[in-house]
């Protein structure tokens, strides 16, 4: 009689437990995002921003690290993030066109479909710069000096495929001038070799220039209107050369999320993308907001593939 107790209070612990875990609710452990770049580019600067008010609105002590994968022009940040369990404990930032663009260059071990896409924050417009040590600053010596000695000038940029890539591609095709191209593993040391004279000039992003006005000649902005984060620079337009171009970037998870985990996290980043503290702190890092959650960010994702897919088909970049 005593061991049918036992058993049957060990029977009703096991329910107890089981049942327990079925409804804990997430996350009940830290949070990776992944980001593929290195620390101190855009993109970190993005994922580090947001992160704390991720963890305000999932509740409950939420943890979200941010961990630096760099490499492959991205790739292999964001297969990492393919890979992982759907269960909702390892997120990717997600940046476009860059991380479909590097699906038409190379094999891919991923794919638009492997995505659940949460939201995009950023639209990031390029710029092309020059250190404050070389003779060229202005969008008309660059041109002039590139058109003397095609292929010279040597252009460093975050990674092959990007938007800083296909900016690039795009203004040789319409300035008619070619550059050599430095990739790195990030924009944070592109713009180091930038500021280092190691390469004569390069493309980054507003948000990732805007601090070094006083090192950098920014020459034009890839955008329609000027940056109110760099009012003084004008557009490329403004100059003669029509080109807009920029960075999406954005958090996706691996697909197959459980529904409720989905929803928790698609709720977090809408909350997230509203309070007023993240938006004066991503206007102190000169990130420009522009928000686009779960559908409309995937649709967004297809177009800009479609139109990666234009640029590679008339002028493949490899």
């Amino acid at each position: 009689m005593l061991n049918n107790k036992k058993r049957t209070f060990t029977l009703a612990a096991a329910m107890l437990m089981t049942a327990a875990t079925a409804f804990a609710e997430y996350p009940e452990k830290p949070i990776t995002v992944i980001v593929g770049y290195s620390a101190g580019g855009g993109t970190d600067v993005m994922a580090r921003n947001v992160a704390p008010f991720l963890e305000k609105y999932l509740g409950d002590g939420a943890s979200v690290v941010v961990k630096n994968m760099p490499g492959a022009s991205g790739q292999i940040g964001i297969t990492e993030v393919a890979n992982a369990d759907p269960d909702g404990y390892t997120l990717g930032t997600y940046n476009l066109p860059g991380m479909m663009a590097r699906t038409l260059d190379r094999k891919a071990d991923y794919s638009a479909d492997s995505f659940t896409f949460l939201a995009n924050i950023v639209n990031d417009p390029n710029v092309i710069v020059t250190s404050k040590k070389t003779e060229i600053d202005t969008l008309e010596k660059l041109i002039a000096h590139a058109k003397k000695d095609p292929g010279a000038i040597t252009v460093g940029m975050s990674s092959l495929g990007g938007d800083d890539h296909l900016a690039l591609t795009k203004f040789q095709d319409v300035t008619g001038t070619e550059f050599m191209i430095v990739p790195f593993k990030g924009s944070a040391p592109a713009r180091t070799a930038i500021l280092g004279g190691h390469v004569a000039a390069g493309v980054l992003n507003v948000s990732e220039v805007a601090k070094f006005a006083e090192e950098l000649n920014v020459l034009g902005l890839a955008q329609k209107e000027r940056s109110e984060f760099a009012p003084n620079v004008p557009t490329m337009a403004e100059q003669g050369v029509e080109l807009i171009n920029g960075s999406m970037r954005g958090f996706v998870a691996p697909k197959g999320l459980p529904s409720d985990v989905e929803a928790k996290l698609m709720k977090a980043f809408e909350q997230a993308s509203k309070d007023p503290e993240l938006l004066a702190k991503m206007s102190a890092t000169a990130n420009p907001v522009s928000v686009a959650l779960a559908e409309d960010f995937e649709k967004l994702n297809g177009e800009l593939y479609q139109l990666a897919k234009q640029i590679w088909e008339t002028t493949p970049w490899k």
